[in-house]
């Protein structure tokens, strides 16, 4: 890590520290190579110089987000930036391309949403905070864009939050290229479903971790072509085997067993099972529970898991069953037998649970025995059955324990990759590595020994990745970088995998019978005595230590022999062959005869170095990305870092091999602008002459006498202690200047004191001659005062005597003047209620006079109209009978249709059956002869087969006469094997002759089945011609059932009573009342719509012959659709085709019918012209339209009771006569006006109340779903366009070196701001074409501000989330930006009016607290209840220590809010951690519809209809006559 090589007194510096790892302190002396710290906790330190590394006191106090930008890349700088970030909750930090992920132990949902995976797909690597996302992502694009695999490898020791890591990475991977799987499931979500079995049977409670993977995954995510997911498969690797029988407290075993002993009473019975602490596996250790985990509820979950990833009941029962097996099998123990060498079982108990064992296996209880207490020898010569002793015997069973559980989790993962499903044909990969981290204990076995040969292999592999990065940096800033040395581990991968290496002597130790863990171990100890990675602890002779890469670890060879043998026991392979239960059998097929006669040695060390191998073969051919995993204490709590254990992972991580190897390049490296903005102190005068940075960063260093530095395209790269030494010059530097102002000030405060001292002199002698003054001044006016007071006593008392002289004659006055009034006024008074009398009786005579002849008139009036309905009466009986004529015969045609529905239905099913039966049978007969097939043809290979054997048997014995049996026995086999045959070729024939049969039967029903098609399709043809005569005679009943509704309204509307009373408007008997409608002075009321010439004409009109009204009215529908799909436009304001399609709808009752279609095709009308999604012009225009439609139909139609339902039949035509003769019974209001149709009567521009039917309510309902529609999509666009522009707006641009010379810094800012305005002005003139786009189109004025408003929102969203998730734009001058920015948006609003602004500035309040925030200069002088209740009320407790941490000032060097406000946040924080939802510090975009049509009732005005201006192809078309009739 480099030797610092300027260290002088006064140098902030780490040291080393026993219980932190490193603290931090400043050099108080150094003497020679020995340097004085004090630290900051007030030790003295005392130690070696090159121990002690320089602290970077210029360093953000919310750490970097890229370590490589440490300005000193070492081992505590690394752990201060860690625990710097740890402290704000930025879990993940880079590392170069490394991300380094510390678990929080706590739910952080803001970092996981759908808004962070927006944030991060597509965005440039380093661009956001770091994240899990983007290694995903980076790993996802390269794929795509370069077409090759790539993988994510996932390390850390156990609690580090490698599988919830693998799971953020697997959802992101499914959030780019996620399709749907299996019942509807992605490929994601059926690898997470598949954990819950994983973890049951491959994870345990370890000493570090309660849910420890006790083996590795690497799953493989395959793509197609376009990058979408296309399969899945599960690769698991080195299943911890030896823990099925061996656990040691506080360990557990596998969960699955625990979860099994805690299943549903009726399970614990079926499997024989008890309290967990009864079984020998699970008792060796004092944990039986663990807190946080219901067993219970644990085995349901895995049970609910194993029927998601498709393991059906029955194989559930077996996986079960084979887990209680193992559990009973681990309580049989063995006693000695009677004979020397062998066991017997011990007792009782050991009985019971061998039996259980058997009957759960489904295997032979004795042959169960036998296999566990004795072992079968095969020799060239004979078998030899050997009997074990009790420990050989327990040996045995528990390695048929493990071997049983072994084969059940490879045949688990087996069947989890079967149910994802894979894809043979992707070419394309992305595979997530997670592996178990490196291991040191302080008892290290076989198992540690494969988990960090594993570590070194990766390490390896990351290795020369990291220097493969180094290289391609150097490369691309084009600097030589030939001579930097690779530090590399093969010396010892060589130890261990290498022939004659650890694994290959044990390989051979196990081969030998005689061999043991002492021999093993001295053979070790003599083949390696000279290699530097191994090595002999002094006091033990079965110990060794290996000199790994993060550190030595000594192992146990104690178990080494007996952990490496990976055999199948014969015995123990035929026993659970023989299996009868099919599942058990499954997991132990049959091995070929050479192999299951000979016992080859296997051993596990060399299957997983197999298997190592190709996985490394994976990882090469692939992309490596990496994340490190770092677990921060040992207590798994949130907010604790143990700076120790930290750094012992990092080391095991191989994070500081990484930084090694940066240290051995260029460590520190610096833009040309950050190198110039620090150092051009160094050498002002370069900056005054040059405007190149790379000039001027060349000089500088020049200038200082610096080496072996490199200066590349954009940075300057400097060797380890280069940076020390330039900012110990630095400071020099400073030091001085800081002098020279510590002098001015001193003189400048020495100053302003005489000065101070001097205006006090001046100040006191003014204050004496004023009070001298001011006591002169009391004097004279205490004079003037006493004279005053005199005057005006001597005014006072005369006043009162002349005013008691005036009230005494004033009241005199008043009695006399009252007296006289009150005799006047009682006169008056008896004269007006003389009058009123008077008034009174004449009233009342004239009353009664008026009510005779109002009776009279009333009388006459009501026999008239009794007579004209009579008459009316008997012309809608004879139409009543005519209709229901037309509705008998339309019964009749519907029960005809319905039973050729039920007879075309039923033939159907007869083909259908027929078609299911003919291929069952063909199914049936192919699988029959293919049976047969192979019957035969088995047959005949094993005759060919016992023949050769015999032919070389013959050939080959010599003529010995022992070996005569033999041959007689081949013999009798030969010929035994020749009847058997002749058997199958009978039963071969006999087969042949049945399926000749069969097919014969089988032509037999293709030929029926040929007939039958052949008469369903003429049953087909014969339903289609009358299914089309039906449909025929349904629309002709529709078109009569609709004249004759129309026919009826009609004579409704033109009655005699209509003509008779527009005939007679000056009737003697019209009332001279305002109720009735006429003048009280005895004129009639004129009715200016109605008069009996128009009524005459339109008579004559309807009686001429014309086209029938159902076509008519067809074509006046048609051409209403001709004319709305044109740009009609706007007349005063108002959209002309929504008028137009009111009107004419209204007119034509369309509102009141339970069956039209104009309504769909207007509806389609509008959607056809809404199709171009981009145009904004066409959208508005829509907008208008409907929305002035939508108020139209708000306000006119009504629902009644049924109105919401089905539409059902027309009432009969009694009900319709009752309705009309209601109608004519009006009140006498409406005597003196004609009964007409409402399109007859008032000004068009009335809007009434319509009774809608369902189709009307219907049409509505769509009406309001366009708008909405449209209004989303005009929203969405102009989210679109802006969108590119807000992340430009986000961060001001950087201020270039030119700021740094003097004067010049105020016209780099207004540069910087008249660019950064003009994305903003881009922005505001986008909103203003919108508005003027809106308002051309008549869009009422809500909507108009409901856009802005959700816009708005939507810019405080993105800008608001930006500033949170990037810290380089909370920094104090990009706050002066975007402040700026948001005055023009204020601007804006003020220009658009609040009429179409609405409440836009209010919605942007959060980004306008914030960025009030970061430019106030005194932040640390502010208490938190300032801060919450004035400055930034809005804003949450998270959010607002989410900007004071990430705080930064690059223009005046302010400080963000004390220490103490950040403590009180970082406490109320933590009292809210259980919510979830507080616990996010991101705001949503909100993109519902804001708003219902009651808003848009409410806030539009009435709207005139009567005097739109009709398009020219209506106005002369003379079926739309009616619209030219306006209101007067």
């Amino acid at each position: 890590m480099g030797t610092p090589v300027n260290i002088i007194v006064g140098s902030h510096v780490w040291v080393e520290d026993p219980n932190l790892a490193w603290i931090d302190g400043e050099v108080v002396s150094i003497n020679n190579n020995e340097v004085h710290v004090q630290t900051s906790n007030g030790k003295k330190v005392t130690t070696d110089k090159s121990k002690v590394f320089p602290k970077d006191m210029e360093a953000p106090p919310g750490g970097v987000d890229d370590m490589t930008r440490l300005s000193y890349l070492h081992e505590p700088g690394v752990l201060q930036n860690l625990a710097t970030r740890y402290e704000l909750n930025e879990i993940y930090t880079y590392t170069g391309s490394i991300l380094i992920a510390v678990n929080p132990f706590q739910r952080l949902p803001h970092l996981y949403d759908t808004y962070m995976m927006e944030q991060y797909k597509g965005a440039d690597f380093g661009e956001l905070s770091p994240h899990v996302f983007a290694i995903a992502d980076v790993a996802y694009r390269a794929m795509i864009n370069e077409g090759k695999s790539n993988s994510i490898l996932v390390s850390g020791e156990s609690g580090a939050g490698k599988t919830e890591t693998t799971k953020m990475l697997m959802r992101y991977l499914a959030y780019l290229g996620g399709r749907s799987g299996v019942e509807g499931r992605t490929v994601e979500q059926q690898v997470l479903e598949s954990n819950p079995i994983l973890e049951a049977f491959g994870n345990a409670k370890t000493v570090r971790n309660n849910n420890s993977s006790r083996f590795g995954k690497f799953v493989e995510i395959q793509f197609d072509k376009t990058g979408r997911i296309s399969g899945a498969a599960i690769r698991t690797y080195l299943l911890e085997r030896s823990r099925v029988c061996q656990i040691n407290t506080p360990e557990r075993n596998y969960h699955c067993f625990y979860f099994l002993c805690a299943a549903p009473p009726e399970d614990i019975q079926r499997y024989k099972l008890a309290d967990p602490k009864t079984f020998h596996y699970l008792n060796q250790s004092s944990c039986i529970e663990v807190e946080g985990i219901n067993d219970a509820e644990e085995y349901l979950a895995t049970r609910r898991a194993m029927d998601v990833v498709g393991i059906n009941e029955e194989e559930q029962e077996a996986i079960f069953r084979v887990v209680a097996a193992i559990l009973h099998l681990g309580n049989v123990n063995f006693a000695k037998g009677t004979e020397i060498d062998s066991s017997v079982i011990k007792d009782d108990s050991s009985r019971f649970h061998l039996n259980t064992a058997a009957e759960l296996l489904k295997c032979d209880c004795s042959k169960l025995e036998k296999a566990l207490i004795t072992r079968v020898i095969v020799t060239p010569e004979e078998i030899i059955t050997r009997t074990l002793d009790p420990a050989s015997a327990l040996s045995s069973r528990d390695a048929l324990a493990k071997t049983i559980y072994s084969r059940l989790f490879d045949w688990i993962v087996e069947k989890i990759n079967v149910s994802i499903g894979q894809d043979p044909n992707s070419k394309q990969l992305i595979g997530v590595l997670d592996i178990y981290g490196f291991e040191s204990f302080k008892v290290n076995s076989f198992e540690q020994l494969c988990i960090n040969y594993t570590n070194e292999k990766l390490q390896q592999h990351f290795n020369q990745h990291v220097f493969k990065m180094e290289q391609e940096e150097y490369t691309r800033e084009e600097i030589n970088w030939s001579y930097i040395e690779f530090v590399d581990n093969q010396d010892v991968l060589d130890l261990i995998e290498k022939k004659g290496g650890l694994i290959a002597l044990l390989d051979e130790a196990c081969m030998f019978p005689r061999s043991t863990h002492e021999t093993f171990a001295q053979k070790l100890y003599t083949t390696f005595k000279n290699n530097k990675r191994f090595a002999k602890p002094k006091l033990s002779r079965t110990d060794f230590t290996v000199v790994h890469y993060a550190g030595d670890v000594t192992y146990k060879a104690d178990q080494f022999l007996d952990k490496n043998k990976d055999y199948v026991v014969a015995e123990h392979q035929d026993l659970l062959n023989a299996s009868t239960c099919p599942f058990v059998a499954g997991l132990f097929p049959s091995l070929p005869e050479e192999t299951a006669k000979s016992s080859k040695f296997s051993s596990i060390g060399s299957r997983f170095k197999l298997q190592l191998q190709s996985l490394m073969e994976t990882l090469s051919s692939t992309e490596p990305h990496y994340i490190r995993c770092v677990k921060p204490n040992n207590l798994l709590k949130p907010a604790i870092f143990e700076n120790t254990n930290v750094i012992q992972q990092l080391r095991c991580g191989g994070v500081l091999e990484a930084i090694r190897i940066s240290c051995a390049g260029y460590p520190t490296r610096k833009t040309f602008y950050e190198f110039v903005n620090r150092f051009g102190v160094l050498a002002p005068e370069v900056l005054e002459g040059s405007n190149d940075d790379k000039i001027a960063c060349q000089k500088i260093l020049e200038k200082v006498g610096l080496e072996n530095y490199q200066i590349g395209k954009t940075k300057v790269f400097l060797r380890a202690g280069q940076m020390a030494d330039l900012d110990a010059r630095r400071a020099e530097v400073l030091g001085r200047a800081a002098r020279i102002i510590q002098r001015q000030i001193c003189t400048y405060i020495a100053r302003k004191q005489f000065v101070m001292l001097k205006r006090s002199a001046t100040q006191l002698q003014s204050f004496v001659r004023g009070t001298l003054a001011r006591k002169l001044y009391e004097c004279m006016r205490r004079e003037a005062a006493a004279l005053k007071i005199q005057k005006n006593v001597r005014r006072h008392k005369a006043r009162e005597s002349y005013l008691q002289l005036q009230a005494a004659a004033i009241t005199l006055q008043t009695g006399l003047r009252a007296m006289s009034a009150r005799k006047e006024f009682r006169f008056r008074k008896e004269t007006k209620a003389a009058i009123h009398i008077q008034a009174r009786w004449r009233c009342h005579r004239d009353y009664s006079h008026y009510k005779n002849l109002q009776d009279a008139a009333l009388t006459y009036q009501c026999a008239w109209r009794q007579r004209l309905a009579r008459r009316e009466l008997r012309k809608l009986k004879m139409a009543a009978r005519e209709t229901g004529a037309l509705k008998e015969a339309k019964d009749k045609l519907e029960k005809r249709v319905e039973e050729l529905t039920w007879r075309l239905g039923l033939e159907k099913r007869l083909r259908t059956d027929l078609e299911e039966a003919k291929a069952q049978e063909i199914a049936k007969l192919q699988e029959t002869l293919h049976d047969m097939q192979l019957q035969v043809e088995e047959a005949k290979a094993m005759v060919l087969k016992e023949r050769e054997a015999a032919r070389k048997a013959i050939e080959e014995a010599p003529p010995v006469v022992k070996e005569t049996p033999v041959l007689v026995e081949d013999t009798e086999k030969i010929n035994s094997l020749t009847a058997e045959v002749e058997q199958l070729k009978a039963l071969l024939e006999t087969e042949r002759q049945a399926t000749e049969s069969a097919k014969r039967e089988h032509a037999e029903a293709e030929r029926r089945n040929e007939e039958l098609i052949k008469k369903f399709e003429g049953a087909e043809k014969k339903i289609e011609q009358l299914q089309d005569t039906i449909q025929r005679l349904e629309e002709k009943a529709t078109n009569m059932e609709s004249e004759n509704k129309v026919l009826r309204q009609q004579a409704v509307a033109i009655s005699p009573t209509a003509k008779s009373l527009a005939a007679y408007p000056k009737s003697p008997f019209q009332l001279k009342t305002p109720e009735n409608g006429n003048a009280p002075n005895g004129e009639v009321k004129s009715t200016p719509d109605v008069t009996p010439i128009s009524l005459t004409k339109e008579l004559e009109a309807e009686e001429k012959p014309q086209k029938s009204l159902n076509e008519k009215q067809q074509e006046n529908q048609d051409m209403l659709i001709k004319c709305v799909s044109q740009d009609l436009g706007f007349s005063s304001g108002r959209p002309i085709a929504a008028c137009l399609i009111y009107r004419c709808l209204l007119h034509w009752r369309s509102f009141e019918v339970e069956r039209t279609g104009v309504f769909d095709r207007i509806i389609q009308t509008i959607g056809t012209a809404i199709e171009a999604q981009d145009n904004n012009d066409k959208l508005a225009y829509w907008l208008s339209n409907s929305s002035t439609l939508l108020l139209l139909l708000q306000r006119t139609l009504k629902t009644t009771g049924a109105a919401g339902l089905t539409p059902q039949r027309r009432r009969s035509s009694a009900a319709s006569f009752g309705r009309v003769f209601s109608g004519m019974r009006a009140s006498p209001q409406s005597t003196g006006r004609p009964f007409l149709g409402s399109r007859l009567i008032g000004g068009l521009g009335d809007l009434r109340q319509v009774e809608a039917k369902y189709p009307a309510l219907l049409f509505k309902q769509q009406l309001t779903a366009f708008l909405e529609k449209i209004y989303g999509m005009i929203r969405d666009n102009l989210k679109k366009e802006i969108s590119p522009l807000l992340g430009l707006c986000i961060q001001a641009p950087r201020t270039s070196r030119a700021s740094l010379i003097k004067g010049s810094r105020s016209q780099a800012n207004a540069l910087a701001q008249q660019t950064l305005i003009a994305h903003w002005q881009s922005i505001v003139k986008i909103l203003t074409n919108y508005l003027n786009v809106l308002k051309a189109n008549y869009v009422p004025s809500f909507l108009i501000s409901k856009v802005f408003t959700q816009i708005f929102s939507f810019i405080n969203v993105q800008l608001f989330n930006s500033l949170l998730l990037r810290r380089e734009c909370c920094s104090f001058s990009n706050g002066e930006y975007v402040k700026a920015g948001l005055a023009e948006l204020e601007q804006w609003c003020i220009y658009a009016t609040e009429e179409y602004a609405g409440s836009s500035w209010e919605e942007l309040k959060h980004i306008r607290q914030a960025v009030g925030f970061l430019v106030i200069h005194q932040k640390p002088k502010k208490t938190l209840k300032e801060i919450t209740n004035d400055l930034c009320p809005v804003l949450s407790i998270q959010q607002l220590y989410r900007i004071s941490t990430m705080y930064w000032d690059d223009k005046y060097g302010t400080h963000t809010v004390s220490s103490d406000v950040i403590s009180s946040m970082r406490i109320m924080m933590t009292e809210d951690s259980n919510n979830a939802v507080s616990s996010s510090f991101l705001l949503d975009d909100d993109s519902s519809i804001p708003f219902s049509v009651d808003d848009i009732s409410k806030s539009m005005t009435e709207i005139e209809v009567s005097d739109v201006d009709m398009p020219p192809l209506i106005r002369e078309n003379s079926g739309f006559t009616f619209l030219h009739q306006r209101k007067d």
